[in-house]
């Protein structure tokens, strides 16, 4: 059982014997939970969000946890930007990432919700937590392979400023 608690708020919307979350959730690795049973300053893993993830998030997630809301990708923009607005705690996104899994292979930022939990555990330090609930996944080491020096990067920063540095120094390289 990994040292942090992960918490799932599982809409539906995609198969829930595809889902990454309900695995962990199953194996006893994660919590699913209820919008109004979410900790107030839990950080939720949030793509909308303004305020980038960083390792000085890590205090907020040994305390109160980590939220991840799983759900289908195929949702309207205007639909999952309220789903999330619904959310207490503290939103975060995270920085750019390249996807594992079979299905988003190298796609920038479209995550399985096993990945974005694993990147916001290993950002902010708890690295050993992410490899676990990374290993319950045949593909899951792929994900730590192709992002191992931007997770690194990340988790070496000393602010915020610092992801974003690494994240458009990628960005540039991608661009050229």
């Amino acid at each position: 059982m990994p040292k942090v608690k992960l918490y799932v708020i599982r809409i539906e919307g995609d198969n829930p014997k595809k889902s990454t979350a309900l695995k962990l959730v199953r194996l006893g690795l994660a919590r699913r939970t209820r919008f109004s049973d979410v900790p107030p300053k839990a950080i939720v893993l949030d793509p909308f969000s303004n305020y980038v993830l960083s390792p000085l998030d890590r205090s907020y997630i040994e305390s109160y946890g980590l939220v991840v809301i799983d759900t289908s990708w195929n949702r309207p923009i205007h639909e999952l930007k309220a789903i999330f607005s619904k959310v207490r705690g503290i939103h975060r996104v995270l920085p750019l990432l390249f996807a594992g899994n079979p299905i988003n292979y190298a796609v920038p930022t479209k995550l399985s919700s096993v990945e974005a939990l694993a990147a916001a555990l290993y950002i902010t330090g708890f690295k050993d937590e992410a490899r676990l609930i990374l290993s319950k996944f045949k593909w899951g080491h792929t994900f730590l392979e192709l992002n191992r020096e931007l997770l690194e990067g990340y988790s070496s920063a000393s602010d915020v400023n610092d992801v974003l540095r690494i994240q458009d120094s990628v960005l540039r390289k991608i661009k050229s």
